[in-house]
């Protein structure tokens, strides 16, 4: 069940990745939720997602 959430928390961000605040809200809220090992390949999916949104980068403070 937790790759489920993992999953799901994925595609919500990127579907929120066109404003920054909302994907540093959905990003908070993924990191209270997801495993430790989670967050490691989260982190590496958003680096994805900064390519095409630099203004994203300001987010990863979360993960940190």
């Amino acid at each position: 069940m937790p790759r489920a959430m993992f999953e799901y928390t994925k595609e919500i961000l990127k579907k929120v990745s066109f404003d920054a605040n909302l994907f540093c809200k959905e990003l908070k809220k993924a990191t209270e939720r997801l495993l430790p090992y989670e967050l490691d390949e989260l982190k590496d999916f958003i680096l994805s997602l900064m390519q095409k949104n630099p203004s994203l980068k300001q987010c990863l403070v979360y993960l940190d």
